[in-house]
């Protein structure tokens, strides 16, 4: 049985990156997309829907998000659709959630668009590389066997 799992969105981000390190030096940013979809009713009047998405972003490409983009900013993204599942430490119910792994990244706006633009000057570090960590950086992937520090 064949099966695909390709996902591409264009939105705007919800918060700032949150960028971190595994212990092997992985960077792993995680990102809010907010998503948009604006259409007509059969009445004529013009209704919006909103959808919210957590992405996940890895290696090089996760450290250019956390450097690059901020809250507000459009992006575009290519990845794949990744179910989590875990239990709920309180009430003990299995719990799930329906992410994206990023593929691909590419910063959308102009320079002029104070929205999409990259600053002028890079931004200060958000998180630091653990000083054990060498380069290379393994790929732009989710690490297989890291424990992810989120």
């Amino acid at each position: 049985m064949a099966s695909f799992n390709k996902v591409v969105l264009v939105g705007n981000l919800t918060r700032d990156p949150e960028l971190r390190y595994t212990p092997k030096g992985t960077a792993i940013a995680k990102i809010g997309l907010a998503v948009n979809r604006v259409w007509t009713n059969e009445a004529g009047e013009k209704k919006e829907e909103v959808t919210f998405v957590d992405v996940d972003v890895f290696g090089r490409t996760a450290e250019n998000v956390g450097q690059y983009m901020r809250k507000g900013r459009p992006i575009l993204i290519e990845g794949r659709l990744k179910l989590d599942q875990w239990d709920d430490k309180q009430t003990g119910q299995k719990k799930s959630k329906l992410g994206v792994v990023a593929e691909t990244v590419q910063f959308l706006g102009s320079a002029g668009d104070d929205r999409g633009a990259a600053p002028s000057a890079p931004a200060a570090p958000r998180a630091s590389r653990p000083a054990a960590a060498a380069e290379p950086i393994e790929g732009d992937g989710p690490p297989e066997s890291d424990d992810v520090p989120f």
